[in-house]
């Protein structure tokens, strides 16, 4: 079960009121997270109405070095209002991901180069990245992608079909009601 429950600090796309909660524990430089990317966008689109997608940092530092530094950069990104165009761009890019690409990231979005290096430096993000992690094992988070359905782990596959059925039979489950 989810212990750290969603609020106004998190990242959000979707309607506040949706019936559905998805939420993700993702790493920027896991392949699988990478590789599931485009599966994520697929559901948040055919669900757009009815699911509220949440990302959370569980960055894997010891197999993944660059992953909390690729997470600051999101955050960075997210307090200019444009968190979900560096998130995109780091799945994106994956096979790129280093200092050169986050600038690169920054500079299309028109991010200030010296803000990034900055808040890089200090460690600014770091807290609120290491409190998405915390909460990701005190929910049982083992490994990236991991996914909630409405508060519960969802252990299926991140194949579009099995998310989408999971996402599925919560909407029956709330319909129910």
């Amino acid at each position: 079960m989810l212990r750290v429950p969603v609020t106004p600090h998190d990242h959000i796309k979707g309607p506040a009121d949706a019936p559905v909660t998805l939420i993700e524990y993702g790493d920027y430089e896991c392949p699988y997270c990478g590789a599931a990317h485009p599966i994520v966008n697929a559901i948040v689109e055919r669900f757009s109405k009815e699911l509220r997608f949440v990302f959370r940092h569980f960055p894997m530092v010891q197999v993944h070095p660059f992953a909390e530094t690729a997470a600051q950069a999101a955050e960075f990104a997210g307090a200019h209002a444009q968190f979900w165009e560096m998130h995109d761009g780091l799945y994106e890019n994956q096979e790129s991901l280093g200092v050169p690409l986050l600038f690169a990231l920054a500079e299309a979005l028109g991010l200030p180069e010296d803000g990034l290096r900055e808040a890089l430096v200090n460690g600014e993000y770091l807290p609120k990245i290491r409190g998405d992690f915390l909460g990701g094992v005190r929910s049982g988070v083992n490994g990236t992608p991991t996914f909630f359905v409405n508060g519960r782990r969802h252990d299926g596959t991140w194949a579009y079909e099995d998310l989408a059925g999971a996402i599925e039979a919560r909407l029956h489950a709330t319909a129910s009601i």
